[in-house]
């Protein structure tokens, strides 16, 4: 069977640790092109000794390659600002394009939860590091029961948080609450992200609060031992550090202010905790933030061509 041809937009940690799981990782994809708009990048350099075809003239560089028609999927690893131009210079060609920035011009997937109902979408976001590390939980609550009010806090380590991170802090925060609610099915998300300065650096940590009225304690464990077995078949470093908390929550709790509209009584605080491990592709272990990424990305795209539905 022929592969998928593909190519990466943003020659930065992320595209270029995508650009090594491809090659590494993957029977259906060919990395067709790596694409930048720094000359002297690494991620370009890297390609070039790796056999990828490379331009450093962006999007208009990349549809200017020889192999350009050929290529099916097109990875967005820039910035949320840039997406939107790069989605639209390459929208009269047909491609599908996988965006890893909070620009969410496309609908939100997160592979675990929701990747098959999007295998039509021109464009899909993979919402952030923090939403998919912890939007699965969420889902696997919401499955048992409503959540009325989801909190997420996603801790990295500074280091691994490149210029493109730090500009989009804003997106960021923005994207994963609303990623929360429209894939992990809560009433109201929230999401805090943590740059942690800590040295040596600390791999990825990430704590999800829900809120819910009563509920079968050990059906809400299960749905979320079963999400978190879920997600580490794509990302090996994806772990629930211990059991899953349950906290009742006192009649005067102050928690009305977090409730949407309409939500039901809350009674009992659910707390789950996570770490992430990065692969070590390309970044140290501690940078799990970039690995579930591309992971994630990696396996949105290997299921497309699984399907034959790339066009």
């Amino acid at each position: 069977m022929s592969r998928t041809k593909v190519a990466v937009i943003g020659s930065g940690n992320i595209g270029t640790d995508l650009m090594i799981k491809i090659l590494r990782l993957s029977p259906a994809l060919q990395l067709a092109a790596m694409v930048g708009v720094d000359p002297a990048s690494d991620g370009l350099a890297r390609a070039a000794r790796l056999g990828v075809a490379t331009t450093s003239d962006g999007v208009r560089g990349l549809i200017a390659m020889a192999d350009f028609a050929d290529i099916q999927v097109v990875f967005d690893a820039t910035s949320a600002k840039a997406h939107v131009a790069n989605a639209a210079a390459l929208a009269p060609y047909g491609k599908r394009m996988i965006d890893l920035t909070p620009a969410a011009i496309g609908p939100y997937v997160v592979p675990s939860v929701n990747l098959e109902q999007h295998l039509d979408a021109t464009n899909v976001n993979m919402v952030t590091c923090g939403g998919q590390a912890t939007i699965p939980v969420v889902a696997a609550v919401s499955r048992v029961t409503a959540v009325p009010y989801a909190e997420i806090v996603a801790s990295i380590a500074s280091r691994s948080a490149g210029p493109g991170t730090r500009a989009n802090i804003d997106e960021f925060t923005e994207t994963t609450a609303a990623a929360i609610e429209a894939v992990g099915g809560a009433g109201r998300g929230k999401a805090i992200i943590v740059l942690n300065p800590a040295e040596p650096p600390l791999i990825m940590r990430d704590t999800v609060h829900c809120l819910i009225g009563d509920a079968d304690r050990d059906a809400v464990r299960a749905s979320v031992a079963d999400m978190v077995a879920a997600v580490g078949a794509y990302v090996p470093g994806y772990r629930l550090k211990q059991q899953v908390q349950f906290t009742d929550l006192p009649a005067d709790a102050p928690v009305h202010t977090l409730l949407p509209d309409g939500a039901g009584p809350v009674t009992t605080q659910v707390t789950a905790f996570l770490e992430v491990e990065g692969a070590a592709h390309y970044l140290p272990a501690y940078a799990g933030n970039l690995d579930i990424m591309t992971s994630a990305a990696l396996r949105v795209a290997e299921r497309l061509a699984d399907r034959k539905a790339v066009r």
